[in-house]
C-alpha cells in the first residue's frame, strides 16, 4: 500500500469511537481521520448509543470500562435496536487479559483492540482487526 493510498484507506467510512478517557479518544480520532475516516466521538455509552441512533455509523469502537453505561451494556442496547444491531462493534480496552478476546467475541463484539493505540502500528493493527469483519474489510481502498 502506498503512502497516498494509506491516507485514504478509510475514505468514506463513518466510525463512532466511544471512550471515557479524553486523551485516548482524541488519539483514536486523529489516527482514524489521518487515514480518511469521518469520525464521531462520545465520552460514554449513553452518548455513544445516542450518536449511533442519530448517525448510523459503519463501525463502532467502544471502550469496555466506562462509568454509567459501559461498553458491555451499550453493546446489549445496540443489539436490541433493529436499526443498530448490524453495525459491527469493536471492543477497546487497556485491560487485556487472558480470555478477554474470547469473552468479547462471545458477547457479540466483532473484534478487539488494546490500548494504548500506537500511531506507528495503528494502520496495521486496525487492518488485522478488520479481518474479523468481512463486510468492512471488503470496503478497504487500496487493498
Amino acid at each position: 500500500m502506498t503512502s497516498e493510498s494509506q491516507e485514504t484507506v478509510f475514505s468514506g467510512w463513518s466510525v463512532l469511537v466511544i471512550d471515557d478517557e479524553p486523551d485516548s479518544l482524541r488519539i483514536a480520532e486523529l489516527l482514524l481521520k489521518r487515514y480518511g475516516a469521518q469520525v464521531l466521538t462520545a465520552l460514554n455509552g449513553h452518548e455513544g448509543l445516542l450518536a449511533a441512533q442519530i448517525h448510523l455509523p459503519q463501525l463502532i469502537i467502544a471502550d469496555l470500562s466506562m462509568p454509567g453505561m459501559d461498553g458491555w451494556q451499550m453493546l446489549a442496547a445496540l443489539q436490541q435496536d433493529t436499526r443498530l444491531r448490524t453495525i459491527p462493534v469493536v471492543a477497546l480496552t487497556a485491560h487485556a487479559m487472558h480470555g478477554d478476546r474470547e469473552r468479547t467475541l462471545a458477547a457479540g463484539f466483532r473484534s478487539y483492540l488494546t490500548k494504548p493505540l500506537k500511531p506507528r502500528t495503528f494502520l496495521q493493527d486496525f487492518l488485522l482487526v478488520l479481518q474479523d469483519i468481512p463486510e468492512l474489510s471488503t470496503l478497504l481502498k487500496g487493498n
